[in-house]
């Protein structure tokens, strides 16, 4: 089979699309080609009483199927991880709608904070739910980063804080950080491009909040080098970086950038190009 070099680890995870979390409380998903989306389940105020925890429903039934399906095909060959977990913010603007979540938190802020309590009162049944799934088949704990973990892996993020203040976020997603992350060995914070960026404070007071992984974006967010400084700031705080890096931009970037603490996602084409390389990498200093 392939060789797999450096830190690449071959990973199975289920996926359903960003808003499986939500679905598991009842929104309905629709699949296109290569994603899936939530319709929303609160329309109006009275429908909170429609979410509710549901892990024997369609959603949760396929998930359990395709882990189950894959602990015995992989077994011995490649790891098994749980599906994308979406609480937060990001859960209730699946129930809500993303556009109508932002007037909410102007007009109805305490439903707000009803809706996010709801969206992170059952997290930790639902991580167990899987964690112990794979655990029981000897699995470490590993989900789309592909980064496993001995303990108990977590990848929280908050997509939706793109779309608010830092005000906002440290009023409505802070909080919801801070229990999300408190039960885990390691997490992995997924900071989507610049305008989740905008939260880094907020994000790194979290003392569980072990790691960043910055995603710079597309179109006139590339290249990563625009983005050196604020990698580096980040550094400076003596906390891990996740980089998804182009190869093209390895030699500049390296030259930018001390290794300590750097953690690089490069595409590569064949075998001979990823041991070129680590080659480079291990010359870095």
């Amino acid at each position: 089979g392939r060789r797999r070099h450096g830190e690449t680890f071959p990973v199975y995870w289920p996926n359903l699309g960003p808003d499986v979390y939500a679905a598991l409380y009842g929104a309905k998903l629709h699949f296109g080609e290569v994603t899936s989306w939530s319709e929303p389940l609160v329309r109006d105020w009275e429908d909170v009483s429609l979410i509710r925890l549901d892990l024997t429903n369609e959603y949760a039934r396929k998930l359990d199927e395709l882990t189950r399906y894959a602990l015995e095909r992989c077994a011995g060959t490649c790891l098994v991880g749980y599906t994308d977990l979406h609480p937060g913010l990001d859960c209730v603007a699946a129930w809500r709608d993303p556009q109508q979540l932002c007037f909410d938190m102007i007009d109805s802020p305490q439903q707000v904070h009803r809706l996010a309590e709801l969206s992170i009162a059952d997290f930790e049944t639902i991580y167990d739910h899987y964690d112990a799934l794979l655990k029981a088949h000897g699995q470490p704990s590993v989900s789309w980063m592909g980064i496993p973990s001995f303990g108990r892996m977590h990848i929280p993020s908050c997509d939706f804080s793109n779309l608010i203040s830092p005000r906002f976020f440290v009023e409505f997603g802070l909080p919801i950080l801070q229990r999300e992350v408190s039960t885990m060995t390691h997490n992995i914070f997924h900071v989507d491009g610049k305008r989740v960026a905008r939260h880094l404070d907020a994000i790194l007071s979290v003392p569980g909040v072990h790691a960043i992984q910055w995603v710079q974006g597309v179109g006139d967010d590339q290249p990563i080098m625009q983005w050196v400084p604020f990698i580096r700031s980040i550094q400076a705080r003596g906390v891990p970086v996740i980089v998804d890096l182009n190869k093209a931009e390895l030699n500049d970037f390296m030259q930018e950038l001390r290794p300590e603490g750097l953690f690089l996602w490069i595409a590569t084409e064949n075998e001979a190009e990823e041991l070129e390389l680590l080659r480079r990498i291990e010359r870095w200093t």
